[in-house]
């Protein structure tokens, strides 16, 4: 009876011994020298929209501490696409203030969301001077996910 008892209490310490003094993966410092985000936005609210750019502020910053580097796009369609309207985005400031911390961020504005949008309401809509157009949204993020990027939706 005794012996069981250390058998098993054996067969316990080997089984959790590989995970003693294991930290959570969550915690742990990338081994990867270059990293890619994609961060999506489909709503017109601005603090969807600040929140992205936290995102691309912080992981930036994260990663220039570690010596890394990341790539990082922002893909706005639907109602989000009015992040990169000229004459109705509620954030042009603060694209601007993110282009300054993070010079490479990228902006990706939905063509298809962006013609829909003009003929809805009859006229030639302009997008921030930060942004570029991408044929559909949905497709730069397969696209993006298809490089390695990681998506993420705030």
């Amino acid at each position: 009876m005794d012996r069981r008892w250390i058998v098993r209490g054996m067969g316990a310490a080997m089984v959790t011994l590989p995970f003693v003094n294991r930290k959570a993966a969550a915690y742990e410092k990338s081994n990867e020298k270059s990293h890619r985000l994609a961060l999506h936005v489909d709503v017109n609210d601005p603090d969807v929209m600040k929140l992205a750019f936290n995102n691309a502020r912080n992981a930036h910053e994260l990663y220039t501490e570690w010596g890394e580097t990341v790539a990082i796009e922002i893909v706005a369609y639907s109602q989000g696409l009015h992040m990169l309207r000229e004459d109705t985005s509620p954030v042009k400031e603060e694209i601007k203030a993110l282009r300054q911390k993070v010079p490479t961020v990228a902006f990706g504005a939905c063509n298809n969301t962006k013609q829909g949008m003009e003929k809805r309401e009859g006229k030639t809509i302009t997008l921030v001077p930060e942004a570029t157009l991408v044929p559909a949204g949905i497709v730069r993020l397969v696209e993006l996910q298809e490089l390695g990027y990681k998506y993420v939706k705030p």
